[in-house]
């Protein structure tokens, strides 16, 4: 019988669900991802639990809510102690390794507490959120006056690209994420009126390639069963692609904004705020929107391209009879929509992600090709990978739900009833803007198949979606009185979510019922009046015994 020996599991930075061809692109055609979700299950409502890379990727990778893990914002460490992915597996007997990116930061003074040193086995599995690493490359290697914004970013790939002969000190720079004029010059990436230009590199050598390979090479390399989780840099900032992907799409190809006038505004104090930021007005210019999403979507082709190439090879040699094959996102990009840049909101163009899941097994062939609307979440996926390794699932750490029975045809629903998304930007000059206190500076969707709430702390009124009469999310209903029980009961399923005892770790719900009854042999009595009040079993140590007066024994 077929069965998922290994895991593959990959996540593209910054792809939205809707620019894919199989979730209704009508431009952008993805025939290897298309490909995939036509031998698995497309999951149509799958959700990340906040809209920025680290603290997205910190929920998947420990199955846990942001509220539960605390790494609420890029740069913020993942405290000590938290079990990851890799813990899960591990100790199912599955290898868990790293190929690519995953923006996350270690606890250093947590580990150094504890006298964890980074160079030791279980030190480096701390610092590296759980992984063992074949490539770490978080993609990212900008340098200003006061040095790189990330030291370690795109180390590997900067050193091959100089081995390769791309000279200078940063080639990811001024190679793989810029263009070139016909003097010479490079046309920074950083800069959008350049997202036309080709990059200046031979596309095979560009980022999305270069991980490619290099996940074939793991696969290559290692026996199994090992979890490898594959991450993409792209289509992430910078918008620059090489060529041919770079001439293959122009402004007729943009598809308009997701926005109205009055969506702006009248728009909510906190969401004016984002729309205003500096990138949010950048992206209300057309002609911003008309040089960029041509790129963006170059960038997705390519990725495509990459994943036709990498299913090929693993047919090939044999790999697609046992492996799991995830593909999926650590959030979108608004592009404009709703007058907003970036990511940093609750609209479904960020928070809403494509989710494609192959099951080799036989047991998955009867939901082979089809689509899922069941409300799913980004934590959904480590109980997913421990199931497929074998072990038990220690749903009082994960605090999402296994995709097996849907994806095995026993059940078309997940447990859960709503999802939840949060964000934290008391590290933004945003809640500079606003006025807030570093406490009120939070906010949290709850949204149901039906309905979307966005609470936002600091005294702001809620902000409500009606999803079904209203797919864009253009009209907030927030504020109208004839809607006050919807927003009750939306509150209802945020108060729930809160009161859950997500920091009860260390047993496990079967390990507490037994303790309601496991220390009565241990001796302690309580309420007990005389001996017939208390079962005669478990005073047996307490009857018939004999002593000494004290006296004697200190005379």
């Amino acid at each position: 019988m077929a069965k998922a020996r290994n895991i593959l599991f990959i996540m593209f930075d910054q792809l939205r669900w809707d620019y894919l061809s199989c979730y209704g692109h009508p431009h952008l055609h993805t025939p290897n991802i298309d490909r995939l979700a036509a031998r698995g299950v497309r999951f149509t409502r799958a959700y990340i639990q906040s809209p920025i890379c680290g603290s997205s990727r910190m929920s998947t990778y420990t199955g846990r809510y942001v509220q539960s893990h605390g790494a609420s914002w890029n740069g913020i460490p993942l405290k000590v102690g938290e079990l990851t992915m890799g813990d899960h597996l591990r100790k199912a007997g599955m290898d868990c390794w790293l190929v690519g990116k995953t923006h996350m930061r270690a606890d250093a003074e947590g580990m150094a507490r504890l006298g964890l040193e980074p160079d030791s086995l279980i030190g480096a599995r701390v610092a590296e959120c759980g992984f063992d690493v074949y490539e770490r490359d978080d993609g990212m290697r900008p340098e200003g006056p006061d040095g790189f914004y990330d030291p370690d970013g795109a180390r590997a790939y900067n050193e091959w690209l100089a081995d390769k002969g791309y000279d200078g000190d940063n080639p990811w720079h001024d190679f793989a994420n810029s263009g070139l004029d016909a003097d010479g010059n490079v046309l920074s990436g950083w800069f959008l009126k350049n997202a036309p230009q080709a990059a200046n590199i031979a596309e095979e050598d560009s980022e999305t390639p270069y991980l490619t390979t290099r996940g074939m090479e793991f696969m290559e390399t290692h026996d199994g069963p090992w979890c490898c989780h594959l991450s993409y840099i792209k289509p992430h900032w910078p918008y620059i692609v090489p060529e041919p992907y770079a001439s293959m799409y122009g402004p007729e190809h943009v598809l308009p904004p997701n926005r109205s006038e009055t969506e702006r505004a009248e728009a909510h104090p906190v969401l004016s705020a984002f729309m205003h930021t500096k990138i949010g007005q950048t992206f209300w210019r057309q002609d911003v929107r008309a040089a960029v999403i041509p790129a963006y979507m170059g960038l997705i082709k390519q990725a495509d391209d990459q994943i036709g190439r990498l299913l090929d090879w693993m047919e090939q040699t044999g790999r697609m009879g046992d492996t799991m094959i995830v593909l999926t996102s650590d959030h979108g990009d608004f592009l404009g929509d709703h007058w907003m840049g970036e990511k940093t909101f609750f609209h479904d163009a960020s928070t809403k992600v494509p989710l494609i899941i192959y099951d080799p097994s036989e047991q998955a062939d009867a939901t082979r090709g089809t689509t899922c609307d069941a409300l799913v979440e980004s934590i959904d996926l480590a109980p997913t990978f421990v199931e497929v390794a074998g072990g038990a699932v220690p749903d009082h750490i994960l605090e999402g739900h296994s995709l097996l029975p849907i994806l095995h045809a026993q059940a078309d629903e997940t447990p859960r009833k709503f999802v939840i998304c949060e964000y934290d930007y008391s590290a933004s000059p945003i809640a500079e803007t606003l006025g807030v206190s570093v406490r009120d500076a939070a906010m949290f969707m709850v949204a149901t198949k039906k309905w979307k709430l966005i609470h936002c702390e600091g005294g702001f009124r809620p902000i409500l979606f009606d999803l079904e009469n209203d797919p864009d999310e253009l009209t907030d209903l927030g504020d109208s009185a004839a809607y006050a029980d919807v927003i009750a009961q939306m509150y209802d399923h945020l108060f729930d979510w809160a009161r859950r005892p997500s920091q009860r770790t260390t047993r496990s719900a079967t390990e507490l019922v037994e303790m309601r009854t496991k220390s009565r042999g241990k001796g302690v009595i309580l309420g007990a009046y005389d001996e017939r009040d208390a079962p005669p079993e478990l005073t047996v140590k307490y009857r018939g015994r004999k002593a000494r007066p004290w006296q004697q024994i200190r005379k």
